[in-house]
């Protein structure tokens, strides 16, 4: 059997923290699912030789009810961790909006574990407080305010399967539409809005269809403010994104934004898709083969239109063998 060369591909260490309640755990099984060994709620001192002892990609889960949890403590773990050259380092951080985390708590009667003798909205402002410093350092923020139990699993496994080596291993762009009185996507690294170009939802035949639909998309298209706009979209991110690269930064989400969500910034968030995808669209940064691209519309998934999907697929698996 083949020995694999463990100094080649840094072995993946993930801690994951966030708000309870916002899927810190479901997120866990779901590593566990992808070959992660999984260790929720260690002693903040055993960090370093769960690390060490591991053999596998290793998933701890750590937040407000780990013992000796103290932000600055995990910030001052990671960086420790992070010496290490023969470890990928990465911070998940699970949120979700304060009247989604009531209605959950309400759903399982739980008492939220800082407030266990005063109310769930008590517990919620003072584990928002207590971890904002670990949110602010996240490599990924994973907000499930809107995101159904399958639709997590497929943003986990688009992110942390088991692939090593190509574009796995750099950078992995969502571009994302949304709605503007939906509020902006917490996830998103730069935004982008599309409400000065004319609305489809003003013609009558075009109002109940979407960007996904070819008619919607050629009345955007003929906006004459369309291409160059979209023109100067793709240049951003032909000089944004290497520079990502370079930072180290793993994620990249880039939001367009209209009125309803379903017209406009669709059509733009396609076209933006097709051009990373193409072979000469940028889509790629020298050295690091081509990065995989991910769709996301916001509002269309909310009504059960669409979801995720790959404009560009990570290369595929390449398993190391175990000793």
């Amino acid at each position: 059997m083949h020995m694999a060369d463990d100094t080649s591909v840094p072995r993946r260490i993930l801690l994951v923290s966030g708000l309870s309640g916002a899927g810190k755990s479901s997120i866990l099984r779901i590593l566990e699912d992808l070959d992660h060994e999984v260790i929720d709620n260690p002693p903040l001192h055993m960090l370093d030789d769960i690390v060490a002892r591991a053999e596998r990609p290793v998933a701890i889960g750590v937040d407000s009810r780990t013992r000796g949890f103290d932000a600055s403590a995990v910030l001052a773990a990671l960086a420790r961790l992070r010496v290490n050259p023969h470890l990928r380092v990465e911070l998940i951080y699970a949120t979700a909006d304060e009247s989604v985390l009531l209605r959950r708590y309400t759903a399982t009667r739980r008492r939220h574990p800082l407030a266990p003798h005063s109310s769930v909205k008590e517990g919620i402002e003072a584990e928002v407080a207590l971890t904002a410093p670990l949110r602010a350092a996240a490599d990924l923020v994973i907000d499930t305010t809107d995101m159904p139990p399958p639709d997590l699993r497929q943003f986990v496994e688009s992110r942390f399967s088991p692939w090593v080596g190509g574009a796995g291993e750099g950078l992995t762009v969502t571009l994302m539409s949304f709605a503007y009185p939906a509020g902006l996507p917490r996830e998103a690294d730069i935004v982008f809005d599309a409400r000065f170009l004319r609305n489809p939802h003003y013609v009558p035949e075009l109002a109940p269809k979407t960007g996904l639909d070819a008619d919607v998309a050629t009345y955007v298209t003929h906006d004459p403010d369309y291409l160059p706009f979209l023109n100067q979209i793709h240049a951003m991110l032909q000089l944004v994104l290497p520079r990502f690269v370079q930072e180290g930064k793993k994620y990249a989400t880039i939001a367009i934004g209209c009125s309803g969500g379903r017209h406009r910034s669709v059509t733009l968030v396609e076209a933006l898709a097709t051009r990373l995808s193409a072979p000469d669209g940028m889509g790629h940064y020298k050295g690091s083969g081509q990065w995989p691209i991910m769709i996301m519309h916001r509002e269309l998934a909310r009504q059960g239109i669409s979801a995720w999907r790959w404009a560009r697929k990570p290369t595929e698996p390449t398993r190391i063998e175990p000793y």
